[in-house]
């Protein structure tokens, strides 16, 4: 199955957000290429909020290009088999924690934004963080810090306060 497959039948699953639900889906439909950078018309991105809920708070990236505390996550790759191995990569990555492991249920929220590239249609998860984990700056980021789930919003823009909002409410 390829990504595009994948990220159909995914979006198919997902429960809520039915209107932005139904763009990506007909974005998906439209545009073959539409999980890739190389789409101008958007693409597909996958990202994932890094939280360590027995200390209550979440891992944000200040952002290199984007110049934004924001969860870690981006542009899918070829070697991505699904949408969840493409989120946790970039958590990993952007990250630098091993041992994250996905929060059960698919995504927990949907995120259409405008950036620099295109349109990104964000397909987000939540990732949880192991005990003793030691986070490490990777070329993507000016900075990576820990913030109490009451101090995310002092910081970060509405979607990332849905998100983590949302996240709360499925663990």
């Amino acid at each position: 199955m390829s990504l595009h497959d994948d990220a159909v039948l995914v979006l198919k699953g997902y429960e809520g957000q039915e209107d932005l639900r139904q763009v990506y889906l007909g974005h998906l439909e439209t545009h073959p290429d539409g999980m890739w950078k190389a789409c101008r018309d958007g693409h597909v991105t996958a990202s994932a909020l890094v939280i360590d809920p027995g200390r209550g708070r979440v891992l944000l990236t200040l952002h290199k290009k984007m110049r934004m505390w924001l969860q870690m996550g981006g542009h899918c790759e070829p070697a991505d088999g699904t949408l969840e191995e493409a989120a946790l990569r970039e958590a990993t990555e952007e990250s630098g924690i091993a041992g994250l492991t996905l929060l059960p249920g698919g995504p927990v929220r949907l995120d259409r934004h405008h950036t620099p590239c295109a349109w990104h249609l964000d397909v987000q998860y939540a990732a949880l963080a192991p005990a003793g984990a030691v986070e490490a700056i990777s070329d993507e980021s000016l900075d990576l810090r820990w913030f109490a789930y009451d101090e995310v919003a002092d910081v970060a823009d509405d979607s990332v306060v849905r998100l983590v909002r949302a996240t709360r409410d499925r663990l």
